[in-house]
């Protein structure tokens, strides 16, 4: 039997679209031994160290969930703390080397597989889709957590 078209409104597209790149992030950071956390937070990191505070905002983390987060990460070698060269109080997470190659290798995957979920979309359809849901993350400010992939 072939498959029957479902028609969805925007909220189910939109939260179905949600789980379906979740499933597929879980699923690639699982098999590079990262907690979907983890890969998000290598992720923000590759553009540059942040401070605490922006990488709890940037990440909708709590201070003492984000705390965990950094140290379970560092505990493995892949981030490092260092001190804010602005404010001798305060320190800056930062990606150590093996943290940057495994988050390039990371990032990469996860993109190559993101990029196949839309594979019954042409050219076109593929702009469309790109060009709206663009709008939507900028009309909601979301804070630039994972960038395009070079071509």
């Amino acid at each position: 039997m072939g498959k029957v078209e479902e028609s969805m409104g925007v909220v189910t597209a939109l939260v179905r679209s949600s789980f379906l790149i979740n499933s597929v992030y879980t699923e690639s950071a699982r098999e590079y031994g990262l907690t979907p956390q983890q890969g998000q937070l290598l992720c923000v990191l590759m553009a540059q160290a942040y401070g605490m505070s922006e990488l709890g905002a940037t990440l909708g983390l709590a201070k003492s969930s984000l705390t965990e987060l950094v140290d379970r990460t560092a505990q493995r070698g892949l981030v490092r703390r260092e001190p804010d060269p602005r404010d001798r109080r305060a320190v800056r997470v930062g990606l150590t080397e093996q943290g940057s190659e495994l988050a390039e290798a990371f990032y990469t995957e996860t993109c190559r597989r993101i990029d196949t979920l839309p594979a019954g979309l042409d050219g076109a359809e593929r702009a469309t889709l790109a060009g709206l849901l663009a709008r939507v993350v900028q009309d909601n400010n979301v804070p630039t957590v994972f960038l395009d992939p070079p071509q």
